[in-house]
């Protein structure tokens, strides 16, 4: 297999029907799907510019164009929807679910926009890109935040960019709305049967939002919370408990943002806007889960 080659025939044929293909019509050839797609995942992994794309994939312009054309009208959103969903129907996919965040340090060619501080991010829509571009100032310097819901085997589910010194708990409650994994027949699953977290997700808010959806919470609750609990006398409520063996489990989230940045593209930020990166962040994810689909094939 040539070094050029990063995607297997196996992973190909899971994800090469979703891409755009020749129309038929006359004019310029119709660039091609595979070594395009390739051609971005050379850039994520090797960090480079753009323009820095070696030949063998074509203009390095037309790599750029079909990944931000894809990143902004949800194409590779599609793409992993209907990878999980087949994990999903094989049985593969760990409803057993845990969320985390990691921060990727931006670099300075990516910090060169203008970009409205303090505003909102949006993690309802990821196809709209968000006034901050999700940069942040944070102790490291100017950074971005990749939010992530892994199944119980790490593999991604749901995937959000936010700037680096926001928090995490006020993202999980808009990360879970965006569960979705379609089934043959019915309703997709939108409820896990689990969520693993850490200190940091520990809110009266977010236990009540997993409790009203019947979702079991594995989150530690933190000392100082557990002092406001105590001087609050019978008002504070019941000692929180967890599964303290199961949420050794949750350690599957932070091997998985190992894997994510041996990425280097997605280990430091390069790209200016915030669809496009993310974009990166879940073509990392398409990865991983065609690996995971490619051996059963």
């Amino acid at each position: 297999m040539s070094r050029f080659q990063l995607l297997s025939d196996a992973q190909w044929a899971l994800i090469g029907e979703f891409l755009p293909g020749p129309t038929g019509r006359k004019g310029r050839p119709f660039a091609d799907a595979r070594m395009t797609v390739e051609g971005i995942i050379y850039r994520y992994r090797c960090g480079i510019a753009w323009r820095h794309l070696p030949a063998v994939f074509g203009p390095w312009q037309t790599v750029w164009k079909w990944h931000r054309r894809m990143a902004g009208d949800g194409t590779w959103d599609r793409v992993l929807g209907d990878l999980t969903a087949q994990a999903d129907a094989l049985g593969l996919l760990d409803w057993s679910v845990s969320v985390d965040s990691t921060i990727a340090r931006a670099h300075q060619h990516a910090t060169n926009v203008t970009r409205v501080t303090g505003a909102p991010s949006n993690y309802n829509n990821p196809c709209l890109e968000p006034p901050d571009h999700a940069l942040g100032r944070s102790r490291g310097g100017l950074s971005t935040k990749i939010h992530h819901i892994v199944d119980g085997n790490g593999l991604p589910l749901v995937i959000a960019v936010a700037p680096g010194q926001s928090g995490d708990a006020p993202t999980l409650i808009p990360l879970l709305a965006q569960l979705r994994v379609a089934r043959p027949t019915g309703r997709p699953r939108t409820r896990p049967d689990a969520v693993r977290g850490d200190k940091a997700y520990s809110s009266r808010a977010i236990r009540a939002h997993l409790r009203g959806r019947g979702i079991r919470a594995v989150i530690p609750e933190p000392v100082d919370q557990q002092g406001h609990r105590r001087r609050r006398g019978s008002a504070g409520g019941r000692p929180v408990s967890y599964d303290q063996i199961d949420y050794r489990e949750r350690n599957v989230i932070e091997r998985s943002f190992v894997h994510l940045k041996q990425w280097r593209g997605l280990a430091t930020r390069y790209d200016k806007l915030a669809i496009v990166y993310r974009a990166g962040v879940v073509l990392n994810a398409i990865n991983a889960w065609t690996r995971q689909l490619g051996d059963t094939l």
